[in-house]
């Protein structure tokens, strides 16, 4: 997540009309936040959670997930873009743009050395004040996740299976944490 850029008070209108420049912007509460690309491993854990679960939501018509680039925009001074999303489906029907997205049904962020305190500190929060049901904060080195819930304090900490259920009447969707973070070679 970098460092906060000057002390501007920034919005998402100011952040989109930035260069692009391979360079994540994101606006938290007015703080101008800017991150350079993944790595390969931020990558491939994504890539992994993805491909669980994607095919859970969509058969149980949760909604959408998605990767970012995206630019979810709660308010303007609040504009996001989570490693990993799903977007609720509300009955409106699929979105055609990110401003279409006002709610998040799960948010996941991967922590790198450079984006773990923006992460932690700014980003999880505004998740939690936003409503969104669960936000998980994957540690690729720590093996673990970190789950979230609106009104937290502390997170859940996951080592070993994390089972993700956002409607009761659904099964769980169960997630080997050891094949997500891959083998110690890799």
């Amino acid at each position: 997540m970098g460092m906060p850029a000057q002390k501007t008070d920034w919005t998402a209108e100011m952040a989109r009309a930035l260069p692009d420049d391979g360079n994540r912007y994101e606006v938290l509460d007015g703080e101008l936040f800017v991150s350079p690309a993944p790595s390969p491993i931020h990558q491939e854990v994504l890539g992994r959670l993805y491909l669980l679960i994607q095919p859970y939501v969509e058969r149980h018509s949760l909604g959408w997930t998605y990767l970012s680039p995206a630019d979810i925009e709660f308010s303007p001074r609040r504009r996001l873009q989570p490693d990993l999303f799903v977007v609720p489906n509300t009955g409106a029907g699929k979105p055609r743009s990110w401003r279409d997205v006002k709610t998040l049904l799960l948010a996941i962020e991967t922590l790198s050395p450079s984006t773990a305190s923006g992460d932690r500190f700014k980003k999880r929060p505004i998740y939690q004040d936003q409503g969104v049901p669960q936000t998980w904060l994957v540690d690729i080195d720590a093996r673990v996740i970190e789950r979230w819930r609106p009104g937290d304090k502390l997170p859940e900490i996951i080592s070993g299976v994390l089972e993700w259920q956002p409607k009761p009447e659904i099964p769980a969707l169960r997630i080997i944490l050891d094949e997500i973070f891959g083998h110690e070679s890799d």
